[in-house]
C-alpha cells in the first residue's frame, strides 16, 4: 500500500468516529408542557394515557385518543411567529387549533387542578430540549366560567409574567411571576413563542385560588358543578421515560408528525394516529427526557437547536463536518509531504 494510500485510510479512519459523536450530539427538538402549575395535558399523561383516573382525563382520551398523551409535550404551532391571537381560533385555545389535542378544549369545570395564591409564584416547564424563546402567561378575567369553551377573551389583556430565556433547573424551565389576586376557579394560558424559529407551544393550567376543595367554582363564585374537582400532579421523569416508547413526537427535526397545524393547511390525523404515517419517528429516552441542568444557558455567539421553522439545519453537524473535513486536509497534507520526502 502506498504511503498516499496509507494516509487517506488513516484520515478516514480517524474521522469516523469523531463524526458519528458530533452528529449524535446535535440538539433535539425543543417540546415541552407546564409542570407548576400542572397543565391538562401533563395532568392526565400523569395519570396514565390507557387508564387516566379522573373523568375529565378520561373525557380527553375519549375525544382525541391516547396519542393525544403519550405525545403531551407537543402542543403547538410550526409557523406561529408571534401571532397566536390571530390564528388560534376561541374554543380552540388549549389544543392551539390542533384536532389531535381537541379533548384539552372540553369545556368542563372538573379538570384536575394545582392550588394558587395571588403574588410571587415560581412557575415550572419541563423542557424536553433548550431553546431561546420567551414565556408568556396570561390568567382569566374576573366572572369567567369553565364550563364554557375558552376564548380570547376570557383572558386578561395583558400577560401577568413575561420572560425571555429562562434558566433552566433539572430539566425545568425556573421563572417567576406575580399572579394577579382572583378567588375561585380560574386559568392560566401560557405561550412559549421561540426567537430561534416561528415555533410556538400553548398550555392550559387549571387552577383554584383559596383554601380547601375546588367545587368547580367560576371566579364569580357561581358553582358550575357538583363534583370536586381533583388535584393535578405533574408527570415524573420516570413517567416521561416510560412514555417515549409510545411517542410519535419527532425529535430529529421539525415538520412531520408534532407539526401539522392550520397555520400549514394541513388536517390532523384521526385520533389516535400519528400524522404523516412512515415519516414520524417515535421518541427515545434521550429524546423525551429532561435537558441537563443549565443547557439552556447559551454560550455566547451560539444558537440554541435551531431545528424547526427556517432553521432546520443543526449548526452543530454543519460546524463539526467542517472541522473534521479541516483535519482530513491537514492530516492528509503532512502524511503526503513526509512520503514525497523519503523518495
Amino acid at each position: 500500500m502506498t504511503a498516499r494510500r496509507k494516509a487517506a485510510g488513516i484520515a478516514v479512519i480517524g474521522i469516523a468516529p469523531l463524526a458519528l459523536t458530533v452528529l449524535a450530539a446535535g440538539p433535539a427538538a425543543a417540546h415541552g408542557s407546564m409542570t407548576d402549575p400542572v397543565s391538562r395535558v401533563s395532568a392526565c399523561f400523569a395519570e396514565g394515557p390507557e387508564n387516566p383516573k379522573s373523568a375529565a382525563c378520561k373525557a380527553l382520551v375519549a375525544a382525541s385518543g391516547t396519542q393525544a398523551l403519550y405525545d403531551w409535550n407537543a402542543v403547538n404551532i410550526a409557523n406561529a411567529a408571534g401571532k397566536s391571537q390571530q390564528i388560534i381560533p376561541n374554543g380552540k385555545l388549549c389544543s392551539a387549533g390542533n384536532d389531535k389535542y381537541k379533548g384539552l378544549d372540553l369545556p368542563r369545570a372538573d379538570w384536575p387542578s394545582s392550588k394558587m395564591a395571588g403574588g410571587k409564584h415560581t412557575f415550572r416547564y419541563k423542557g424536553t430540549a433548550p431553546h431561546r424563546g420567551s414565556f408568556e402567561l396570561y390568567i382569566t378575567k374576573d366572572g369567567y366560567n369553565p364550563a364554557k369553551p375558552l376564548k380570547w377573551s376570557d383572558l386578561e389583556s395583558k400577560p401577568f409574567a413575561n420572560v425571555a430565556d429562562p434558566k433552566m433547573e433539572n430539566g425545568d424551565y425556573v421563572f417567576s411571576g406575580k399572579v394577579p389576586k382572583k378567588t375561585g376557579r380560574h386559568l392560566i394560558y401560557s405561550i412559549w413563542q421561540r426567537s430561534d424559529s416561528p415555533e410556538a407551544f400553548y398550555t392550559c393550567s387549571d387552577i383554584v385560588f383559596g383554601k380547601g376543595k375546588s367545587k368547580g367554582a367560576g371566579g364569580s363564585g357561581t358553582a358550575v358543578a357538583a363534583a370536586p374537582a381533583p388535584a393535578a400532579s405533574a408527570p415524573s421523569n420516570e413517567q416521561i421515560v416510560d412514555g417515549t416508547a409510545k411517542s410519535t413526537v419527532e425529535h430529529n427535526g421539525h415538520g412531520d408528525a408534532d407539526h401539522n397545524t392550520q397555520a400549514e393547511g394541513v388536517k390532523a390525523a384521526p385520533a389516535g394516529q400519528p400524522e404523516n404515517p412512515g415519516k414520524a419517528e417515535k421518541g427515545t429516552a434521550a429524546g423525551n427526557a429532561p435537558a441537563p441542568n443549565g443547557s439552556a444557558v447559551p454560550i455566547e455567539g451560539e444558537n440554541l437547536a435551531e431545528t424547526g421553522g427556517d432553521s432546520s439545519t443543526t449548526p452543530i453537524a454543519i460546524g463539526g463536518a467542517a472541522v473534521l473535513a479541516l483535519g482530513a486536509s491537514v492530516l492528509f497534507a503532512s502524511t503526503r509531504r513526509k512520503a514525497a520526502g523519503r523518495h
